[in-house]
């Protein structure tokens, strides 16, 4: 059943990267925000007449916790109607326009292979939840590899937070990669995730999850490259940003 449009009411903005801002959204009807890690929520922003065009769908970056809350993290888009709409004109104590939630990219219910998680930019959104989620839980799970692809460092969201959880999570894995980061950071690696998950496969095809959530030529790229290998569609799932 599809949900019905709700107000949510922004508490908090913070800058979590040089273009990108979490939002903190609280919906006051509710005294819960029922939602499963890896579902997105579907604003409704005044930037057109035609409402199907005002439509901009993000991911919920955080895990449910019990409380009315949910957390989106967002890039700001040159030229993006609706990115510049939610910077420049949305503060604390803004109203939004909201249903969900959404979708059906979440974790299997029995986590009885390797979890892959492979992700570009704010496609690490779903990913934080779901591991929050296995953590706050304590849900039974095999190997769990984060592949975070991004620019710099200084662009890898919650970089602290998805390592500290390798202390919480028996067997999970935070494997960043840097496409620009400077060659004088030998502390980190640098290339695209493509060149890990294959490393850690290594032609043996062994049983696994891959979730994949980004830009669309990651996604693409990572599809046909999971299919070489020996994977079909079952063992794939996907959530696609632009």
């Amino acid at each position: 059943m599809l949900e019905p449009w709700r107000t949510g009411i922004v508490t908090k903005i913070e800058q979590a990267a040089a273009s990108t801002r979490r939002f903190f959204i609280q919906v006051p009807e509710l005294d819960v925000f029922h939602f499963k890690p890896g579902q997105f929520v579907t604003l409704d922003l005044p930037i057109h007449e035609q409402r199907n065009k005002r439509w901009r769908s993000y991911s919920i970056a955080s895990s449910p916790d019990g409380t009315n809350t949910f957390e989106l993290v967002i890039v700001l888009l040159e030229g993006g109607a609706g990115t510049n709409y939610l910077f420049n004109q949305v503060t604390t104590g803004s109203a939004l326009s909201f249903r969900g939630p959404q979708g059906v990219f979440c974790l299997p219910q029995q986590l009885d292979k390797d979890l892959y998680f492979i992700c570009t930019g704010t496609g690490v959104a779903p990913f934080r939840a779901m591991l929050q989620h296995i953590a706050r839980h304590k849900i039974p799970h095999q190997n769990i590899y984060l592949i975070f692809g991004c620019r710099l460092t200084c662009d890898a969201l919650y970089r602290d937070e998805l390592k500290q959880l390798e202390q919480e999570i028996d067997g999970y894995y935070y494997l960043p990669t840097f496409s620009r980061e400077p060659e004088e950071n030998r502390e980190v690696r640098r290339g695209y995730v493509h060149a890990i998950y294959e490393e850690l496969i290594k032609g043996m095809q062994p049983p696994g999850y891959f979730f994949l959530c980004g830009w669309k030529d990651m996604i693409d790229e990572a599809r046909e490259r999971l299919h070489t290998l020996g994977y079909t569609k079952h063992d794939i799932h996907l959530e696609l940003y632009g």
